[in-house]
């Protein structure tokens, strides 16, 4: 077990790099590792498998409902929880419809 405590921050950032390169190299052995095993399992019943690999994440963006009054660059989508000013304005009776960015 290592003693983190007594570790240099380079040091630190050394044991980080090398414990994320060890787990990189970890997940792509066991990825053609288990690639390996579908294609050898599809060809046991006479089938065939293209495995296409997905390069990252797709994040769909989300444009902005509703502007603070107060601060224009603070603006919420409309979706999850309201912000703080949001919320405040919304106890004050104001309608969530007098912040609409495109009216």
């Amino acid at each position: 077990m290592l003693n983190l405590e007594e570790k240099s921050p380079e040091d630190l950032e050394r044991i980080i790099f090398e414990a994320q390169s060890q787990l990189e190299t970890r997940i792509s052995s066991k990825r053609k590792e288990v690639i390996a095993q579908i294609k050898q399992l599809a060809a046991s019943i006479g089938v065939s498998v293209d495995i296409q690999e997905v390069k990252g994440k797709k994040i769909s963006s989300v444009e902005s409902r509703y502007r603070d009054p107060s601060d224009p660059l603070r603006t919420w989508t409309g979706r999850g929880l309201p912000p703080k000013w949001m919320q405040a304005l919304l106890a004050a009776g104001h309608s969530k419809n007098d912040f609409l960015i495109n009216k």
